[in-house]
């Protein structure tokens, strides 16, 4: 594990940094669109980035973490989606991504929301409680890849929807 990492809120000298971390850190990715990049950037312009941290190490970022509400057909509010989550290549599997995670969490429950869902690897995901939840269901996607994490009790049913900055491809 890397020792000193620092967790804060993106700043406006940040952009073109977290657009180079992401688009770096799934360049070599078969899973990904490779648009990862261009879905924050869409996401920060319709101004729905409700969480957007990024992580430093020695001063220099190294990750980025984003969340975004989310529509559930049933008309519940209160969730929102994490991701794309980004480490640059050369400080994976130090635990730069859990402490994104935990913090982003901590900050989405501290902010109000209700739950997070999320589009990823079950294994990595899993050791922060999300999990497959039968009630909510991403259109497309197979089913143990879509996790849920509710804040409380409930877990909402429906189909749920991330914004169309999702679809960004520039």
């Amino acid at each position: 594990m890397t020792k000193d990492i620092a967790i804060r809120n993106e700043e406006p000298c940040d952009l073109d940094t977290i657009t180079q971390l992401t688009k770096s850190a799934f360049e070599s990715k078969s899973f990904s669109s490779h648009t990862e990049h261009f879905i924050i950037n869409a996401l920060r312009r319709a101004d729905l980035l409700t969480i957007s941290l990024v992580a430093l190490v020695d001063n220099a970022i190294v990750g980025h973490v984003a969340i975004s509400p989310v529509t559930i057909s049933s008309g519940i509010s209160g969730w929102y989606g994490l991701g794309p989550i980004s480490v640059s290549p050369e400080h994976q599997g130090q635990g730069i991504g859990s402490k994104l995670m935990t913090a982003s969490l901590a900050e989405l429950q501290h902010l109000g929301g209700l739950g997070c869902v999320l589009l990823g690897n079950p294994a990595f995901y899993g050791r922060f409680g999300f999990k497959a939840h039968p009630s909510l269901v991403l259109d497309g996607v197979p089913p143990e890849y879509f996790q849920v994490l509710s804040f409380g009790s409930d877990v909402p049913s429906g189909t749920v929807h991330f914004h169309e900055a999702f679809n960004a491809t520039s």
